[in-house]
């Protein structure tokens, strides 16, 4: 259990940002100097000054109404023994650390960790949403109400492949907040964001827009997690994990989970999981105690502008096939790599995130139909939808676009033919087939794309690429742009690459 609850800090680059002129605008008149002389700007008329108390009003009412839902969650875990390990006893083998106890023989006793968090009632006989990471490993849990009750909960579930979990406390008549539509979100649209921050200022609200939604996963350590987070500029910091975001009708359209920033504090760019994913996900848990995730058993990558061509498409939308892992409801329904699902039960799928989070929805058994581009034409498949079982599957959204050796500085990197030792050194199953990359050029094209050596080319321009000599000669017959079938660690995509010199298209 890690000490801040938001355990997902995204760094982002560092920008020159001006200092605040905000305090002038709180004296009600913004004064402004220029060539030597001061000017008063005039009084805000009436009716502005109606707007504006009008929107507090809006907003307090707001914040007043879904505050007793809100709760603060302390977690208490215990840490392993080799963490508690320190001093000269860390990193010794276990056998050995008895000798270096305190008093010489003193065996090492596990760390007791405290974490802090938020969470909101949904139903008043006591339910409560969190993030998984706020009770991830606890042994205790105490919620403290808004009407400063403290009372002990307990676990309902937890799924960690969406990050939430519920709780329940042994109480009953508890205020609840109402369920929102996160699919009718808008970027623009006034948010307030609930929670406890650093876990010591509890029952804290915060006021932004939504600033996008429908934004991908960012996580590294498993990219079959569901993404569509909504993000928002709405302040958000360490202790606001599992707080609520709610909209201008006080209904919960997301729990927040992560932040990016530089400093692992608020900086402008908070992101919520939407409760289209959060009200099914909590209803499984509350039912069954876990969640059966929906499981195709394929990689998609988005359609875009520039890939689009390759596939024979007339509109940058839907979800590309990069990988179908044998004998999975994909593979068993005639799903085949370089399909383009474009509907899914008559409606279009907008990208892979999207069909994603649909598929991971359903129950599994659930008999679906796909809408698919193959080769240009169009055909519609049958699937039964299967049950996630963790790593052991293969379903990702990559997103995003791709004997002798051969080198190819139109793209900055050097192949050569995939042996059997290189299969074995790579990890690399059998029906894996390319050519192998051995080295990547910084700040070239490939390195560009994303491209590292030990990764491995199955196509280039929708053709396989047989042999190290094959794939540069396809290299040196194409136009502007390539598209790369690229198996790496266990998960292919396509990539579109602009070698060097070309512009790219838009």
């Amino acid at each position: 259990m890690k000490l801040a609850t938001n355990q997902l800090v995204v760094k982002a680059k560092k920008f020159a940002v001006p200092a605040a002129l905000a305090g002038a605008f709180a004296l009600g008149a913004v004064m402004f100097v220029g060539h030597g002389s001061v000017h008063a700007a005039g009084a805000m008329d009436d009716n502005s000054v109606e707007a504006l108390t009008a929107l507090d009003r809006a907003m307090e009412a707001v914040a007043s109404r879904v505050t007793p839902a809100v709760v603060n969650v302390a977690v208490t875990s215990r840490g392993s023994e080799s963490e508690s390990s320190d001093g000269p006893m860390k990193g010794l083998p276990p056998g050995l650390q008895q000798f270096f106890g305190q008093g010489g023989m003193m065996p090492q006793q596990p760390q007791i960790e405290h974490g802090v968090g938020s969470g909101i009632i949904i139903s008043p006989d006591g339910y409560i949403v969190t993030n998984a990471h706020v009770v991830d490993g606890a042994t205790k849990i105490k919620v403290t109400l808004n009407d400063r009750r403290v009372l002990n909960a307990k676990v309902i579930g937890v799924d960690k492949l969406t990050d939430l979990a519920v709780v329940k406390v042994d109480a009953g008549n508890l205020q609840s907040i109402a369920w929102g539509d996160s699919t009718k979100l808008q970027p623009g649209q006034t948010v307030l964001a609930f929670g406890s921050p650093f876990g010591y200022f509890q029952f804290s609200v915060t006021r932004g827009i939504v600033s996008a939604v429908n934004r991908p996963n960012p996580y590294s350590d498993d990219p079959r997690k569901p993404g569509n987070f909504i993000q928002t500029d709405a302040a958000i910091n360490p202790g606001n994990s599992g707080g609520a975001l709610v909209n201008a009708h006080g209904e919960l359209v997301g729990i927040n989970t992560f932040i990016i920033s530089n400093s692992g504090s608020f900086a402008g760019a908070g992101f919520a999981i939407p409760s289209q994913i959060v009200r099914a996900t909590a209803e499984q848990l509350i039912k069954n105690g876990k969640v059966e995730h929906g499981y195709l058993g394929i990689g998609m990558n988005d359609v875009t502008p520039e890939n689009a061509h390759f596939f024979n498409l007339q509109s940058a939308a839907g979800a590309i096939v990069s990988q179908v892992t044998p004998d999975s409801p994909a593979s068993r329904g005639g799903v085949a790599q370089g399909d383009v699902i474009v509907q899914l039960n008559g409606k279009d799928v907008e990208n892979g995130s999207a069909l994603q989070v649909a598929v991971s929805e359903m129950t599994p058994g659930t008999k679906i139909a796909l809408g698919v581009m193959r080769n240009g034409k169009p055909e519609t498949l049958a699937l039964t939808v299967g049950e996630f079982h963790g790593k052991t599957e293969e379903a990702s959204n990559e997103g995003g676009d791709g004997g002798e050796g051969a080198k190819t500085g139109k793209l900055g990197l050097a192949v050569s033919n995939l042996t059997d030792d290189a299969r074995q050194q790579i990890n690399a199953p059998e029906q894996v087939h390319g050519v192998l990359v051995q080295n990547v050029r910084p700040e070239s094209p490939a390195d560009d794309a994303g491209i590292q050596p030990g990764d491995v080319i199955v196509e280039v321009n929708r053709k396989p690429a047989q042999s190290a000599s094959q794939f540069a000669s396809e290299l040196h017959e194409s136009g502007k742009d390539v598209l790369l079938l690229v198996w790496s660690k266990g998960n292919a995509s396509y990539r579109t690459i602009h070698p060097d010199g070309d512009e790219p298209k838009g």
